[in-house]
């Protein structure tokens, strides 16, 4: 049998026992790069990082936002990294019979499975003391997520800007599902790549359109890239379009990948983790040190969506200032004038790389606030001490904003936010009088419209108060 195979060892329950080898990844390893593999695959602490989101990429598409749901599922499930002569191989136990076919571990899921090795054990290793600091400098931070990029081989030197980054809800309509098809066609259609979270709904529709435009240009190696992070890949775990799929270490590393690797931003409905996303890339595009520096952003949705891009243009107006509309496009219900206006910013990005000498494939002359790189710890404590006032600086408000939906994200989808939320009721945001309304109006409108949760009835996990 080919030593790449996928042996079945055997089935009970819907659960399969396998071993496997790797493919698209980690291939060829000296015997220093195994051993290291395998000595640190011994930390208990990423071991189990492993585990969990190793359980996601076999779960790849099954639709699911439970991420507690699905480990319990599976409690026995396990999975060992085990050193050969010629590399190294993954011993399985209990994984879902779904991502095997005929006894053989589906080859997209195969690939994703030593992805995740490759992120979580190596590169975790590589970068654990840096990641740990909490006061690392902001260049040594963005040269993190450049190698970690690098290293999962999702940069392309000789490649013109051509990458739509696509951010969006996973819990939408099928109208609006099948509209981030329709705009994908189009960006396909010319060329263009898809880079998303990777996991279900927006995140998956512009993948799919952009194959069939790809497919009808004869674009063979079309990019369909999916960031991820350890505590979003089990509630969303990669969609089957994803082709090269990257977990970085935390939330604030995989948003800065997104405006590092990305050349434009297009943002379908969604809800907070949508939110959380639209005032990271306002955080950055408003920074006086980045004019000059195209970075486009587009709202878009399909006919019926008005509403909702206008609940949520009038907050950011209050929150922010009317100026804030002046950084961003809405286009409603034309998905091949997104396409046209999209390849149109793809000419002034790459005009712009060429004047100022940066690379195509890495905005390196983006600047983050130090702010938006640190990662937020979501606890009850650190929720409760966030202040939404228009008191503070623009640039401070539009951060704290961006921790507050975060936090939303922790209650609503991770596990570990989830078992918070059980034991000590939902978090307190704190906000200044007419925010207090606006806030509040503005989620309970994704409650309404189905945006926080896939499957089952949404319990809120926030509770807005007045600030003192």
């Amino acid at each position: 049998m080919n030593d790449s195979a996928t042996p079945l060892l055997s089935q009970m329950d819907g659960k399969i026992n396998a071993q496997v080898a790797p493919r698209g990844t980690l291939e060829v390893l000296s015997q220093l790069e195994v051993s290291a593999l395998t000595n640190t695959a011994h930390r208990m602490d990423l071991m189990d990082m492993f585990r969990r989101c190793s359980l996601a990429v076999l779960n790849t598409g099954n639709e699911t936002d439970d991420a507690k749901g699905l480990f319990d599922a599976y409690a026995d499930f396990r999975i060992e990294v085990v050193r050969r002569t010629r590399g190294l191989k993954l011993v399985i136990h209990g994984a879902p019979s779904s991502a095997f076919v005929r006894g053989r571990m589906v080859e997209g899921i195969r690939e994703h499975l030593f992805s995740v090795l490759r992120d979580i054990v190596f590169i975790g290793t590589e970068f654990s003391e840096l990641l740990a600091d909490e006061d690392a400098d902001s260049e040594l931070l963005t040269d993190s997520v450049f190698q970690i990029l690098k290293h999962a081989r999702a940069l392309e030197p000789n490649q013109s800007p051509n990458l739509v980054v696509c951010w969006g809800g996973h819990s939408i309509s099928r109208d609006e599902y099948e509209y981030t098809k329709e705009v994908g066609y189009h960006l396909g259609l010319r060329g263009l790549d898809i880079c998303t979270g990777c996991g279900p709904g927006a995140m998956k529709g512009p993948m799919k359109g952009a194959a069939v435009g790809h497919a009808k240009q004869r674009i063979k190696e079309g990019r369909y890239i999916g960031l991820s992070e350890p505590g979003i890949i089990a509630a969303e775990p990669p969609n089957p379009m994803v082709n090269r799929l990257v977990v970085l270490p935390d939330i604030e590393k995989r948003l800065e990948a997104f405006v590092r690797l990305g050349h434009a931003i297009l943002i379908f409905p969604g809800g907070v983790g949508t939110a959380e996303e639209i005032f990271y890339i306002l955080g950055i595009v408003t920074d006086p040190r980045n004019a000059g520096l195209p970075l486009p952003v587009v709202l878009t949705g399909p006919p019926g969506s008005e509403s909702y891009f206008a609940e949520l243009d009038r907050f950011l107006r209050l929150a922010i200032g009317d100026d804030i509309a002046s950084y961003y496009r809405i286009i409603i219900g034309n998905a091949e004038a997104v396409g046209e206006h999209m390849y149109a910013c793809m000419r002034k990005v790459r005009q712009q790389r060429r004047r100022d000498g940066d690379a195509y494939y890495f905005n390196w002359l983006l600047k983050i606030p130090r702010e938006q790189q640190r990662p937020f710890l979501v606890s009850h404590e650190s929720v409760a001490a966030l202040r939404l006032s228009r008191d503070l600086p623009r640039h401070e408000l539009i951060a704290e904003l961006r921790r507050a939906f975060s936090a939303i994200v922790t209650g609503n989808v991770k596990e570990n936010g989830i078992r918070m939320i059980e034991k000590h009721g939902p978090f307190e945001l704190s906000s200044q009088g007419d925010l207090v309304a606006a806030l509040d109006n503005l989620l309970a409108q994704f409650v309404r419209q189905g945006r926080m949760k896939l499957s089952g009835e949404y319990k809120p996990c926030y509770r807005v108060i007045p600030l003192d």
